[in-house]
């Protein structure tokens, strides 16, 4: 069964191609980025052999039209028609059912989310549609970002609203980064079969914490939007809601103009002054005060929702890291984890330093291990798909 995951961005479009038919083998990965503008860039890895090649599109339809026919060039694929499905990592549709067919309905519900999922909804509902025209009766499926923490107890599902409010509007705590915080509980069952209470560390651009029981998720930092929780590389994480009517009584800026630049302009690029990239904001951070403060509040805000699911799990087996911060930032989780000692965490600092893809790094006298994982959403949404696809008797 081959199955194309589309991990779509706003100028970007990546995919990676699975065969699952007989185990689990990557095919192919690639995508395009600065879509919509110029300078844009196609990438297409197959085997071992890695190119990639300048290339402009005018919107993800092109991109995704490319990538098709590049993937039949190199004979990865004999055509469209071989594909069995195309898999979204989507993002927001509320209380949609997690992993289901593309359908009507369900771009109707992202459609209605757009306000909360500005900068990820719209291009998934664009090249969903895309894929529908290019790619006919071929099997579409959508693995939705929330889904993972469905099993979280309704007093973590709810905000302090009038219960009308989450009823007849959706004003709920969703969550998001399912398909990696998945991925982690799925791989430490494996790695450590003995650890029943994990903590997920999603930390990057974009970055969410988890507690996890059993494999399933319990809490995790993000809300009812992805701007939500930690701070993010341009996102604000968690704000008092009137913080934007002082900005529209004090600086006269709209709802709809301050939530765009809470979206783009804060977060740890708007307090560090030198962008959202972490490692312009560490190389920043020796001299600089602003580039400082923001690494203290990123590792604050993590360190926050850290105490906080230890006392919901009663205690960690396994904390791990992932995403790009948190596979290749020793400094971060050094700092994360500095005195917990009395939580029975301890790190090694000389394997902290040298971890390499996945690696254990907790030294030998903690109590609570601790990893580097890379993380795979895109294989775990593979999987989803696969999984409907069979129950469904499709392909």
């Amino acid at each position: 069964m081959k199955i194309l995951v589309s991990n779509i961005g706003s100028t970007s479009f990546k995919f990676r191609l699975f065969e699952l038919a007989d185990g689990e083998r990557e095919l192919a990965r690639g995508g395009a980025d600065r879509i919509g503008g110029d300078g844009g860039e196609f990438e297409l890895a197959v085997c071992d052999e890695h190119a990639s090649q300048a290339e402009s599109f005018a919107d993800h339809g092109e991109a995704i039209v490319f990538a098709l026919d590049m993937l039949t060039a190199r004979k990865v694929i004999a055509g469209r028609g071989e594909l069995d499905a195309v898999a979204f990592k989507a993002v927001m549709a509320g209380d949609h059912e997690p992993v289901c067919m593309v359908s009507d309905e369900l771009l109707e519900r992202m459609e209605y989310f757009v306000p909360v999922a500005p900068a990820h909804n719209p291009p998934y509902i664009e090249a969903m549609r895309m894929f529908r025209k290019v790619l006919g009766d071929t099997p579409l499926v959508a693995a939705l970002e929330p889904g993972f923490h469905r099993t979280n107890p309704p007093r973590r599902r709810h905000y302090a609203v009038p219960p009308k409010w989450a009823d007849k509007y959706g004003i709920k705590r969703y969550g998001f980064h399912g398909a990696s915080h998945r991925y982690i509980a799925t791989r430490t069952a494996e790695l450590m079969p003995s650890a029943g209470r994990i903590v997920s560390c999603h930390l990057g651009g974009s970055s969410s914490l988890c507690a996890i029981r059993d494999g399933e998720s319990v809490a995790t930092s993000m809300g009812l939007s992805p701007q939500s929780g930690l701070p993010q590389g341009s996102r604000v994480g968690d704000l008092d809601p009137y913080a934007l009517a002082m900005l529209q009584d004090q600086a006269q800026m709209g709802l709809r103009e301050s939530l765009r630049r809470l979206g783009s302009e804060a977060g740890l690029a708007g307090v560090s002054g030198v962008g959202g990239d972490w490692r312009d904001i560490a190389a920043a951070a020796d001299g600089g005060e602003r580039a400082k403060l923001a690494v203290d509040m990123f590792v604050t805000s993590i360190r926050d929702y850290l105490g906080a699911y230890l006392i919901e799990l009663g205690g960690a087996d396994a904390i791990v890291f992932t995403g790009g911060i948190g596979e290749h930032n020793p400094a971060v989780r050094s700092a994360v984890l500095a005195n917990a000692e009395f939580a029975g965490i301890r790190l090694d600092e000389a394997n902290n330093a040298a971890a390499d893809g996945e690696a254990r790094i907790d030294a030998d006298d903690s109590a609570v291990a601790v990893w580097v994982i890379p993380t795979n959403e895109e294989l775990i949404v593979a999987r989803q798909a696969r999984e409907l696809l069979e129950r469904a008797n499709v392909g």
